[in-house]
């Protein structure tokens, strides 16, 4: 029992005492008075006989006494009763799973925390069991876009080997059209598996990090020299602009690799109506932020706060248009989550900017962590 519940409590006690006393005192008092006014008519009276009976008459002024005490203290108590009783109640509705329950609010004691801290359970339960919700439609959901995804480009691949072993003699520029065509199928295929494959490994905690020093300048200058020649077939220029010609952070160099790879792609993706792709680093003592910007296709307003989500795409279609998977942002959200950065995106008529933030210095003494020898 907590000091403050005790001392009102306490209070209430004394002051019942008091009340009980008084009104004791009140009673024996006019009792004796009207005993005494009965012994001078000379009356016969039942009052007299028990006023004769010394301890009978005590034991009836302790129970009286009782009595009164009794229903003083209740009606001191009785606010905190009915509300214990509120209490009570809510949590038995609970139990029976009726999580709309909200118990008001009053006062400033034991019972409030009580109540406040029943209310913010069941808001807990109530957020779980809508994760939970949430979970199973995002993986009613998965299931759904990757049998689409994987069912498309194997289609089209069993259609053209069926028109390759057919019995028709097909020209040789034919043959060879329809096995590109196979190929780049059995290509896209393997980049939905290989991607769907390596999120579910860092949504699921299975991958290990091996963190070692990674110079993040020479890194994205790198990627961006590899997707040179898609950056030609867009027509598409870039430019790296950096505060200083080196910076080694602590990181996973393949991860961020990955990370910067999907960015980079994504801005070739729905950029080429920009003509330019920037590519910013500033570096601080502590975090390093890198920018990846287009100025092509703006992403509405709306649909930012979902740009992260697994199997998300812009363009609802799923066409093969622009290449994607769905997964390339997930993942690249998934790797900044691993080393403990951040990662924003706006879109504008300003172009369309994702932010990487990044510790320069990075705890590896966590699980699922390695030094990189």
């Amino acid at each position: 029992m907590s000091r403050r519940f005790r001392a009102r409590t306490v209070t209430n006690i004394v002051y019942a005492t008091l009340l009980t006393c008084l009104i004791e005192i009140f009673l024996i008092a006019n009792v004796s008075m009207v005993a005494e006014y009965l012994r001078r008519m000379e009356s016969d009276s039942f009052l007299l006989e028990l006023m004769n009976l010394g301890p009978i008459m005590a034991l009836l002024y302790v129970l009286a006494g009782i009595g009164i005490f009794s229903l003083i203290f209740l009606r001191l108590q009785e606010k905190h009763l009915k509300y214990l009783s509120r209490i009570s109640t809510a949590i038995r509705d609970i139990s029976e799973g009726d999580l709309n329950t909200n118990i008001e609010v009053k006062g400033d004691d034991e019972f409030t925390a009580m109540a406040v801290n029943l209310n913010r359970m069941v808001e807990d339960i109530r957020r779980l069991m809508e994760k939970e919700r949430e979970a199973e439609r995002t993986k009613n959901e998965l299931i759904t876009n990757v049998a689409h995804d994987l069912r498309t480009p194997l289609t089209s691949i069993i259609g053209y080997l069926e028109l390759l072993s057919g019995k028709t003699e097909l020209p040789p520029e034919i043959q060879k059209k329809y096995i590109d065509i196979a190929y780049a199928k059995a290509k896209r295929l393997e980049k939905l598996i290989e991607d769907l494959f390596g999120f579910t490994k860092m949504n699921y905690g299975k991958l290990s990090m091996h963190v070692g020093k990674v110079d993040i300048v020479k890194l994205l200058g790198q990627l961006l020299e590899e997707f040179y020649p898609n950056f030609v077939d867009r027509n598409l220029s870039y430019e790296l602009h950096s505060n200083v010609p080196a910076k080694v952070i602590d990181a996973d160099g393949n991860l961020l690799a990955r990370l910067f790879d999907n960015l980079i792609n994504n801005a070739i993706k729905y950029g080429a109506d920009g003509k330019r792709v920037l590519v910013q680093i500033h570096a601080g003592d502590e975090v390093v932020s890198v920018s990846v910007t287009n100025y092509g296709y703006v992403i509405p307003a709306d649909e930012l706060p979902l740009i992260f989500n697994k199997f998300y795409r812009v363009e609802q279609s799923r066409s093969t248009h622009t290449g994607g998977t769905g997964l390339g942002l997930a993942i690249a959200k998934s790797v900044v989550d691993m080393h403990g950065g951040t990662i924003q995106v706006k879109s504008d008529l300003d172009g369309t900017v994702f932010t990487v933030k990044l510790k320069v210095h990075f705890d590896v003494n966590k699980e699922n962590f390695e030094v990189a020898q």
